[in-house]
């Protein structure tokens, strides 16, 4: 597995820096739509954890630098909860999603943050997925987001309001909760 050390020196960013990093993939989108066509990939084996263990397995996140994470099941289904669960992961995405959303809107905008936190909740009853009680959905029923932020000396309360409703307007994993894709589970 590679390793990525995170580059997180801001004096390397200038405040047009997302602007113009985006702008050239902006025109060549506009030129180009079908090169704006992306995927990400994650995938399960069984080479670390045998395929019949039943409490873990472990998750290949990307292709370019792959991140291996070992992955547990909640102790609400008879799991052990000792490494991150698919909930987790999946609170995670939004989180980070929304945040890096927030970050990059904030640049473009010329907006300067002291403080940012997400934190995001999901919510299921269990009884669904463990069959107890049919009339009980499979599935998380509620999504809690709260976001902590704060802008530099001299940014408006006005201004965070509009960078926030940008930030959730362009955030993939939100808009994709908001309005489901077809999901097309095939045997291989």
């Amino acid at each position: 597995m590679a390793t990525q050390t995170l580059q997180t020196d801001v004096a390397l960013l200038d405040g047009a820096s997302i602007a113009s990093r985006q702008q050239p993939l902006r025109a060549l989108y506009h030129q180009a739509p079908e090169n704006a066509q992306i995927s990400d990939h994650a995938a399960t084996g069984s080479r670390e954890i045998a395929a019949d263990n039943p409490l873990y397995t472990s998750v290949t996140v990307g292709t370019g630098l792959p991140t291996d994470l070992k992955i547990g099941v909640h102790k609400a289904v008879g799991g052990e909860s000792d490494y991150p669960v698919p909930g987790k992961i999946f609170a995670a995405a939004i989180a980070s999603c929304l945040d890096s959303a927030t970050r990059m809107i904030a640049n473009l905008l010329g907006i300067s943050l002291t403080k940012l936190e997400v934190r995001v909740s999901v919510h299921v009853d269990v009884r669904g997925t463990l069959m107890v009680d049919k009339s009980v959905p499979v599935g998380f029923q509620a999504v809690d987001v709260s976001i902590d932020i704060e802008g530099a000396k001299g940014v408006s309360q006005d201004q965070i309001d509009h960078l926030l409703k940008l930030a959730e307007r362009s955030c993939v994993v939100l808009q994709t909760l908001q309005a489901p894709p077809e999901i097309r589970v095939k045997k291989r």
